[in-house]
C-alpha cells in the first residue's frame, strides 16, 4: 500500500478548521475596526453576537453533506462536532442576549424586565429573540436525557425548526447595522459567508438528491429473505456506473409507498457497487426495516447518498483487519470485494452461527482472497469478551501492522477501540462507523 504524505481525513480536517479560523480571524478585525458600542457591555454583546453568526453558519457547513468532507471525514463525526457546535452556539447566543438586555438598562437606567419588554417592540431585537428562542427548544430536546425519550421523526421535526432560527437571525444581523453593513468589506463579507453557507446547505441537502433520484431513476429490482429477520433489497436504475459509491459507504433510503415521505433510514451498501445494482440488507428492528419484506419489485425508491468514509480511501497499510458485529457486517463483507488477494482478516461477533447474517457470501470472500474468518460466537456476559486486549492480541497477534475497520453496536465498537488504543494501534489506522441521522 502505498504510504500518503498526507491521510485524506487530516487534510481535510486541516481544511475545514483553516476556514474557520480565517472566518473567526475576519470576524475579530471587523469588530475591531467597527467602533464600539454604546456603552462597554453593548460593545462585548456584539462580540459575542458576531460569533454566534458565525458559528451558526459552521453549523450548516457540518450538516450539508458535502461529498468532499463526508468522503473524508464521515457523517457521524460531522454529527458529533455538529452537536458540540451548536452547544457552543446555545452559550454564545444566551451570553449576548444578556449582555444586550444589560447594556441597554445601563444606558436607559431602567431595569432589565423594563429593558427587555422595550427591546422586544423593536424588530430587529424581537426577530433576534424568536431566533434565541427557537434555539433554546432545540437544545433542550437534544440533550441526551431527553432525545432518548423521543422518537426521532419528533425529534427531527423540532429540529428543523433551526432553519427558520437562522432565517431569523439573518434578518436580525442585517437589520442591525452597527453588525452587518458597518463599511462595504463588512457588508460584503457577512453577505458572501451567508450565501455560501446557504448554498452549500440547499446543495447538499436538496438540490443533489433531486438531481441523482431524477438521474438515476432507482426501483426495486429484487427482495431477497436472507433469515427469518434479516431482508437484502436490490435496487436498480440508470447510469449507476455514474454513481460515485464505494463499498463502505451507506445511503438514507426511502420507499415511496412503504412509509410516510419522512421516514428514512440509512443502511449500509452490503455488496459493493457495480454500476448496475445497489444493494441493502437490513435486520428488522423496527416497522420500517421490518416492512422491506414486502417491498413490491419495480417500486420506486429514492436514495441519498452515498455517504460515509468508511472505505478503502484511508487505507495506509498493505494488510487488514476487519471486525463487524451483528448487522455490522454489510459494510465489511463489501469491502471485502474490494481486498487484494491475501493478507486480510475477518472478525465476525454474532450470539450464535444463526445470527450471522451473509456469512456464507462472507467466509467465500475471504476463502478467494486468501484471509482468514475468525466467527466469535456466545455472550459476553458468559465468559471473556474476545475483544479485550489478552485476546485480541492471540487472535491477530499483528494487528498493529495493520489497517483496522471497525463496525457494529455502539457498544462493541467503543470496546474495540478501547482495545486498540490500550493495544497502541495507531489512530490513523483505525477506521470506524457508527451509525444515526440524530
Amino acid at each position: 500500500m502505498r504510504q500518503r504524505t498526507v491521510a485524506p481525513v487530516v487534510a481535510a480536517r486541516w481544511a475545514l478548521w483553516t476556514f474557520v479560523i480565517v472566518n473567526l480571524v475576519i470576524v475579530e478585525v471587523l469588530f475591531l475596526t467597527a467602533g464600539t458600542g454604546k456603552n462597554g457591555v453593548l460593545t462585548v454583546a456584539k462580540f459575542f453576537g458576531l460569533h454566534a453568526a458565525v458559528l451558526m453558519l459552521f453549523q450548516l457547513l457540518l450538516v450539508a453533506r458535502l461529498p468532499w468532507l463526508d468522503r473524508r471525514i464521515g457523517m457521524d463525526r460531522l454529527t458529533v462536532w455538529h452537536r458540540w457546535a451548536g452547544f457552543t452556539l446555545l452559550w454564545t447566543i444566551l451570553t449576548h442576549a444578556v449582555l444586550v438586555v444589560l447594556g441597554y438598562a445601563r444606558l436607559d437606567d431602567a431595569s432589565m424586565t423594563k429593558t427587555f419588554f422595550a427591546l422586544a417592540g423593536v424588530p430587529a431585537s424581537l426577530l433576534g429573540m424568536c431566533a434565541a428562542m427557537i434555539v433554546v427548544v432545540v437544545a433542550a430536546v437534544s440533550a441526551r436525557y431527553v432525545r432518548r425519550r423521543l422518537r426521532y421523526e419528533t425529534w427531527h421535526g423540532v429540529h428543523l425548526l433551526l432553519y427558520l432560527a437562522l432565517g431569523l437571525a439573518f434578518v436580525h444581523q442585517l437589520l442591525e447595522t452597527t453588525t452587518f453593513s458597518s463599511s462595504v468589506p463588512a457588508k460584503t463579507y457577512w453577505w458572501a459567508l451567508w450565501l455560501f453557507a446557504f448554498g452549500a446547505l440547499v446543495a447538499g441537502r436538496i438540490v443533489m438528491p433531486l438531481w441523482r433520484n431524477a438521474h438515476h431513476r432507482f426501483q426495486v429490482a429484487e427482495v431477497v429473505q436472507e433469515s427469518d429477520d434479516v431482508v437484502s433489497v436490490h435496487v436498480t436504475g440508470r447510469h449507476l456506473d455514474r454513481l460515485p459509491a464505494r463499498a463502505g459507504q451507506f445511503c438514507i433510503w426511502r420507499f415511496p409507498g412503504h412509509n410516510h415521505w419522512w421516514l428514512a433510514n440509512p443502511f449500509s451498501l452490503s455488496a459493493a457497487p457495480d454500476g448496475r445494482t445497489l444493494r441493502l440488507t437490513a435486520k428488522a428492528v423496527g416497522s420500517a426495516s421490518a416492512g422491506l419484506r414486502h417491498l413490491p419489485v419495480g417500486s420506486r425508491a429514492f436514495v441519498e447518498g452515498p455517504y460515509g468514509a468508511f472505505t478503502s480511501l484511508h487505507r495506509t497499510r498493505p494488510g487488514a483487519l476487519l471486525i463487524a458485529g451483528g448487522v455490522g457486517i454489510t459494510p465489511i463483507r463489501a469491502l471485502l470485494e474490494e481486498e487484494p488477494a491475501g493478507d486480510v482478516v475477518v472478525l465476525y461477533r454474532v450470539r450464535n452461527e444463526n445470527d450471522a447474517v451473509l456469512v456464507d457470501e462472507v467466509r467465500a470472500l475471504v476463502a478467494a482472497r486468501g484471509g482468514q474468518l475468525h466467527l466469535l460466537t456466545g455472550r459476553t456476559a458468559e465468559g471473556t469478551s474476545p475483544f479485550e486486549p489478552d485476546s485480541l492480541r492471540v487472535l491477530v497477534p499483528d494487528m498493529a501492522e495493520r489497517d483496522v475497520y471497525v463496525c457494529g453496536p455502539p457498544a462493541m465498537t467503543s470496546a474495540v477501540l478501547s482495545t486498540l488504543c490500550t493495544l497502541k494501534v495507531p489512530d490513523r489506522q483505525v477506521h470506524s462507523e457508527r451509525f444515526g441521522l440524530a
